[in-house]
């Protein structure tokens, strides 16, 4: 279950990502009935809003650990790997490879993993 719009106010919240509270480590589904409003709480001046593929943690951002099998589709399929596309097949030119973004102007598949 999910953490709900409640939890980054609630004096039980745990910031972190693998947990939501010390009271429900999973989550609630639906109103928490032990939700307490926690004073020194920064959800309510700032949000904490984290780029794709990045969470917080003790109030630092770091990027979210890839779990190993999205690490091995990663391999199995990035061009960087592959030399391909992993949408058309198309092969890049190994003699001028991009030296970030993997981008094909043959089908238009973007290399978003940057």
């Amino acid at each position: 279950m999910p953490k709900i719009s409640d939890c980054d106010r609630c004096q039980f919240y745990s910031h972190n990502p693998h947990l939501v509270c010390a009271v429900h480590p999973i989550g609630v589904e639906g109103k928490c009935s032990d939700f307490k409003h926690d004073p020194n709480s920064l959800a309510d001046e700032d949000e904490q809003w984290a780029p794709l593929g990045y969470c917080w943690f003790e109030g630092e951002l770091f990027p979210r650990r890839l779990t190993p099998e999205e690490q091995l589709a990663i391999l199995d399929s990035h061009p960087i790997f592959t030399g391909m596309c992993p949408k058309c097949g198309r092969e890049f030119d190994r003699n001028n490879l991009p030296l970030i973004h993997w981008d094909c102007p043959l089908c238009g598949w973007i290399d978003d993993s940057v």
